[in-house]
């Protein structure tokens, strides 16, 4: 094709088999598939393998940035796409990709979701500013560090992208929760080799504002019984994380 300009697409997993087949279908436009698991225990690195174009490596997860880092040190090509397997790929925003990489201006490019949660789109909740980057070169760009929550530095300009993408991370209460709780953990990980230490202050004060900011402050009540829902999970994962964080320091005392 003229003017054609390789991508490299990848994605970090664990347990996706339910959504692994649609996710490679819908990365058509990149020239290699790159997916680094974390020794899943479904059909995820079966299914991701019966796929032309896809490289499964499996490493142990240690943390969100390096285990997308080592997927970055892994492409072939410069131009790099980075979703998550539960985020809908339109071919409208596979296109816009395709003709964004022939003339770029800027290094990378963010993409705006749209929250997906018990079959309902979110519209609110805090979700309404959720740009993400999910196009870039990967000479100028890096994740954070960080052990959850990473984000993407750049050393050069950026851009937004017109398409939208759902995103579907909602499976199941448990599912979620169980999601959340993961995080939870690393967050107190990340709080525990900073030396900080929960209070009562922590306990009750933080979990309380985590509900109340996004049900009311961010506008989850207008998204009904689901908005009420959410805010109260993610409240709870905020308990949750300072529980984990006073378990650490009561392992070594």
């Amino acid at each position: 094709m003229k003017d054609h300009i390789p991508i490299s697409a990848l994605a970090i997993t664990l347990n996706e088999e339910d959504n692994i087949d649609g996710f490679i279908k819908s990365l058509w436009f990149a020239d290699e598939i790159v997916i680094v698991d974390s020794f899943s225990t479904d059909e995820t690195v079966k299914r991701a393998q019966a796929h032309p174009n896809v490289t499964v490596h499996q490493r142990k997860f240690d943390n969100f940035s390096s285990q997308k880092n080592f997927a970055i040190s892994r492409a072939k090509h410069n131009w790099v796409v980075f979703f998550d397997p539960d985020e809908e790929i339109s071919r409208e925003l596979g296109q816009e990709i395709q003709e964004t990489v022939r003339n770029p201006k800027a290094i990378a490019y963010f993409v705006k979701r749209q929250f997906h949660f018990m079959g309902k789109r979110i519209k609110y909740s805090g979700f309404q500013t959720d740009w993400v980057i999910r196009l870039f070169h990967k000479d100028h760009c890096s994740y954070d560090g960080s052990l959850v929550h990473e984000t993407i530095r750049t050393d050069g300009k950026t851009a937004r992208l017109k398409g939208r993408v759902p995103h579907h991370t909602y499976q199941g209460i448990d599912n979620y929760t169980a999601k959340l709780h993961r995080y939870s953990a690393l967050q107190a990980k990340m709080l525990y080799e900073k030396g900080k230490r929960p209070t009562l202050m922590h306990f009750f004060f933080r979990p309380l504002y985590r509900f109340w900011h996004q049900y009311l402050i961010r506008l989850g009540i207008l998204d009904g019984k689901e908005g009420f829902v959410l805010a109260y999970i993610n409240g709870f994962s905020v308990f949750k994380r300072y529980v984990n964080l006073w378990l650490l320091y009561r392992k070594i005392n």
